[in-house]
């Protein structure tokens, strides 16, 4: 196992909130259910991974980063089958709605609940992602390396040596199975030019489609040719450069499925990209606290919820790792 984050450093924990509370709730039966029978898998499982996850980074501040707009528009302009086939409901004039499953819907709001009740800040950005809050605050970090959490591999971009270091811990297979990511680790892994490992694998993604976001790709070029034009080129810029050029010796097959997808590729390159400089907006300040905020708030809900098993790991995490 990699080291987290360099020794002695204190990392800045940030959590891809929907990401996390999706895999719990799927992690765990819809039996665990609170005394007067509401499900609450979600709510135990995410809160038992946010503590095992401050328990294992050991950071001195923590932000839950949240969705407040999960399909963002300038995407959809850009991409319009972007996540369409996750829409549940579209409404003209309003942003769509996400398929969600019934039983979670409620259980978001009591883990909004207990992280406020506990003090751990969550942070959005109006009409962007999770994804452009996480790329945004890992980008602007200087004071602290940082570990971004989540079962999404668009935020393997994020993942850099410089200015600061970030890493990434990928969840996609569960928080036992996680892998950590650095520029080496991306760079191996999908096979893509390593001194811009983070932006190269954005890149990558962009040419093989992504069907979980609904990004069509380039027609015929697959994961392992992308990353050899990847690895040829070193970027998409350069590989269009090189099929736009006729004395270049790029394959005529290569050529011609760049040039059918061309407005593809001009368009939906902003939209793997996440955002760097988004105007983030905390709930609190994303230093940890050693006590709850409300500590009675936060009894009344283990009690009302039945997750105080949960919470006391919660809390043990936050004695040892907040502030005084």
């Amino acid at each position: 196992m990699l080291p987290m984050t360099a020794p002695g450093k204190s990392p800045l924990l940030l959590l891809d909130g929907a990401s996390l509370w999706f895999r719990a709730y799927y992690a765990l039966p819809e039996s665990i259910t609170a005394p007067d029978g509401r499900p609450v898998n979600a709510v135990r499982g995410f809160i038992d991974m946010v503590a095992a996850l401050m328990t294992r980074t050991e950071p001195s501040r923590m932000a839950v980063c949240l969705d407040l707009n999960w399909r963002p528009q300038f995407r959809v302009d850009a991409v319009p089958s972007y996540k369409a086939h996750r829409v549940a409901e579209a409404v003209v004039g309003s942003p769509d709605s996400e398929e969600v499953p019934e039983t979670l819907t409620p259980q978001v709001d009591m883990i909004m609940d207990v992280l406020a009740a506990a003090g751990v800040a969550t942070a959005g950005a109006e009409g962007l992602e999770a994804d452009d809050v996480l790329g945004t605050l890992a980008a602007r970090e200087r004071t602290d390396p940082v570990v971004v959490v989540s079962g999404d591999r668009d935020l393997l971009q994020v993942a850099a040596d410089e200015p600061n270091e970030v890493r990434v811990l990928y969840v996609g297979r569960g928080l036992a199975k996680a892998e950590l990511f650095g520029p080496v680790e991306v760079a191996e892994k999908y096979g893509v030019p390593l001194h811009r490992a983070g932006d190269a694998y954005a890149e990558l993604a962009l040419l093989r489609g992504d069907a979980s976001d609904g990004l069509p790709g380039v027609k015929g070029v697959g994961e392992k040719t992308a990353s050899t034009l990847m690895l040829r080129f070193g970027s998409i810029e350069a590989l269009r450069a090189a099929a736009s050029d006729p004395t270049s010796d790029l394959a005529q097959g290569i050529r011609a499925k760049l040039a059918a997808a061309s407005d593809y590729l001009d368009a939906a390159l902003p939209v793997v990209r996440v955002v760097r400089d988004a105007d983030v907006v905390f709930s609190r300040s994303d230093v940890i606290p050693a006590v709850p905020a409300d500590g009675a708030r936060l009894a009344e809900l283990a009690s009302e919820l039945g997750i105080g098993n949960a919470v006391n790991r919660l809390t043990t995490a936050m004695s040892t790792h907040g502030a005084r």
